[in-house]
C-alpha cells in the first residue's frame, strides 16, 4: 500500500486543527447564527454540486450582489440640527429592500432616543412625522421623517 505524501497530510491536519480553533473560539457567534452558517454550507456544496461555482455564474453573482447589496443598511438617515434644541430627521429606505415596510416609525424614535442620550437630555417632543412613498423610475421607496425639540427635564429644570 502506497502511502500519502506528507505535505498535502500536513496541510489538511493544520487545516483541521485551525477550523477547530476557529470553532472554539466562535462557539458562541455559531449558536447565535447556526441557521446562517447551515443556510451558507448548505448553498455552497449544492453550488459546487451543480456546476455553479463555473466564472459566469459567479460574475452574475457579483452583479445581483453590487446591485441588491444586502449587507448595506435599509434606511439612510440624515440629522439636520435647526437651533441648539430642535433636531430634523430624514430617513430614505434603500430602493431594493425586503422587508422593512412598516419600521419607519421605530427607527424615527431610535433616532430620537440616541439624540438625547448623546445629548444629555431628559427627552423629546415630536413636532411633525410624515412618511410615504416616493414614486421613481424605476423603483419606488419610502421615506420618513419629521422633527423633534430635545428638552430639558421638566420636575428638575437643571439637569
Amino acid at each position: 500500500m502506497k502511502r500519502p505524501p506528507a505535505l498535502p497530510l500536513a496541510c489538511i491536519l493544520s487545516l483541521l486543527l485551525s477550523a477547530c480553533t476557529w470553532l472554539q473560539n466562535n462557539r458562541a457567534f455559531l449558536q447565535e447564527n447556526h441557521g446562517a452558517v447551515a443556510t451558507l454550507a448548505g448553498a455552497a456544496w449544492t453550488a459546487s454540486q451543480l456546476s455553479y461555482l463555473k466564472p459566469e455564474f459567479l460574475a452574475g453573482g457579483l452583479i445581483a450582489y453590487g446591485i441588491y447589496d444586502p449587507l448595506a443598511p435599509t434606511w439612510a438617515i440624515r440629522v439636520t440640527e435647526l437651533d441648539a434644541h430642535h433636531r430634523r430627521i430624514e430617513l430614505d429606505m434603500k430602493r431594493l429592500a425586503t422587508g422593512g415596510d412598516g419600521e419607519a416609525r421605530r427607527v424615527f424614535v431610535r433616532v430620537a432616543n440616541d439624540l438625547v442620550a448623546k445629548g444629555g437630555f431628559a427627552g423629546f417632543d415630536e413636532l411633525r412625522y410624515e412618511e410615504g412613498i416616493e414614486s421613481t423610475r424605476p423603483f419606488a421607496h419610502r421615506f420618513a421623517g419629521g422633527e423633534i425639540r430635545l428638552v430639558k427635564s421638566r420636575h428638575f429644570p437643571a439637569l
